[in-house]
């Protein structure tokens, strides 16, 4: 796990690796400008001509992009460093940026939009998941809850508070396609603290140098599914966890416009959602650490997130208008939604020390993937069964993401169990 520090700082203490907070701070600046235009592009695109469904397209384009680059993230970092991983990211974001706002936007050219956005979705998982998998090799295990907890606190709070907060000031003051520009300002602020700035070491990179082995790590991200199928299994927790999320804006702001909720409203009570998320992404880090990961998955993510996604829908049938109240179910939505934060700290413990990066791959596939299944889930369901329906869909995925994550048991869980059936087993035949 490299030369971790031996004093504890006052940021060692409340769960962030002091030596890796430049790290933490330039994901925040590059999440916000990054995802800016998450929670308002869809109606924006629709009121410029394009239908529901060819937003929910383009939007699951991007997606697949993203999951793609999710995969490549953890195998990458350790075949090419994480420096040079995140340096990719930036550098697609940007082309991808400059050639979707520049000239595919401003002519609606809608065969240009797909492919540019869709090159632009490979810049924040490279950046940010390669953190992330940076942050579990520097990271001791009895803090590791904590220090992933942190990393999906900056990394929603620019995506979905400060990204959705600065759009609905932005976009009062400069326009919609300003808005757009300017963020890849903040987003090279943010690779420049994480990147330069940032002078932690990572030597995760000679063990695959001395091997000799670079491409057998991106085979490795593959093959760890049939040597070990629990981390399959929580890849699949891990789409399910956020699909929601990114299928909402394409279609919830259309519902409640209709139940008296305006954009800009939305936009605000989007940003007031995630102030709940990232402050939970903190309590279920801390938490997952003490309850256990796998129980506060399970019962505060899963299970919580079945229910408050149904009442996202039958809050405003019964209490039409009423910002509050639709406001504070959806802060409770986004409390649950924090509550998969320990499946960042579980997944790489089902696996030995050798397979971290290739089972963080799978995860970081998965929290790509649900880029692309919830907004694919509305272009699919949207004009068979309604909003109604698309939320009954959502909260199923949760209750079988909540079975999935039950057989979710760490190596040494599995071999207490053992060893306990065995002392059974022998006191009975005595």
């Amino acid at each position: 796990m490299g030369n971790l520090i031996g004093n504890q700082s006052f940021l060692d203490r409340i769960g962030i690796p002091s030596h890796l907070i430049w790290g933490y701070v330039g994901v925040l600046i590059f999440m916000m400008g990054d995802g800016m235009e998450l929670a308002w592009i869809s109606p924006y695109l629709v009121d410029q001509g394009l239908t529901v469904q060819q937003a929910a397209f383009l939007t699951t384009a991007y997606g697949i992009a993203i999951a793609i680059a999710a995969w490549f993230s953890g195998v990458l970092v350790e075949a090419i460093g994480p420096r040079k991983t995140m340096m990719l990211g930036v550098a697609s974001y940007v082309i991808g940026h400059v050639l979707f706002v520049g000239l595919a936007l401003p002519a609606l050219n809608y065969s240009l939009m797909i492919p540019t956005y869709a090159v632009r979705g490979f810049g924040y998982p490279l950046f940010a998941y390669a953190f992330l998998v940076w942050i579990t090799y520097r990271t001791p295990a009895n803090q590791l809850g904590k220090a992933v907890g942190w990393f999906w606190f900056v990394f929603t709070g620019g995506l979905s508070v400060l990204g959705a907060f600065y759009s609905s000031w932005s976009i009062q003051a400069f326009g919609h396609v300003p808005t757009l520009w300017s963020a890849i300002i903040w987003v090279l602020i943010g690779a420049f603290l994480a990147i330069v700035v940032n002078r932690d070491q990572f030597d995760g990179v000679e063990k695959t140098e001395e091997n000799g082995s670079k491409f057998k790590e991106l085979i490795n991200g593959l093959t760890i599914l049939k040597r070990e199928p629990k981390v399959g299994i929580a890849g699949i927790v891990r789409v399910i966890n956020q699909s929601s999320q990114y299928a909402f804006p394409l279609f919830l702001p259309l519902y409640l416009g209709d139940k008296g909720i305006s954009t800009t409203l939305w936009l605000n009570i989007w940003g007031t959602i995630f102030i709940s998320n990232i402050v939970f992404n903190l309590i279920f880090g801390f938490l997952g650490d003490k309850f256990g990961w796998r129980n506060t998955v399970a019962w505060f993510g899963a299970f919580g997130c079945g229910i408050f996604t149904l009442m996202l829908f039958y809050t405003p049938q019964f209490f039409e208008g009423n910002v509050v109240l639709v406001a504070i179910v959806g802060m409770l939505w986004g409390a649950c939604i924090a509550g998969f934060v320990p499946l960042s700290a579980l997944t790489p413990s089902l696996v030995g020390d050798g397979d971290k990066g290739a089972a963080m791959s799978i995860l970081n596939l998965g929290a790509g993937l649900c880029v692309f299944v919830g907004p694919g889930i509305v272009a699919l369901f949207y004009n068979i069964v309604g909003t109604a329906g698309l939320m009954w869909i959502l909260a199923g995925l949760y209750f079988i993401a909540f079975v999935l994550t039950m057989l979710l048991k760490l190596p040494d869980e599995v071999a207490n169990k053992q060893k306990a059936e065995l002392a059974e087993s022998a006191a009975t035949k005595i």
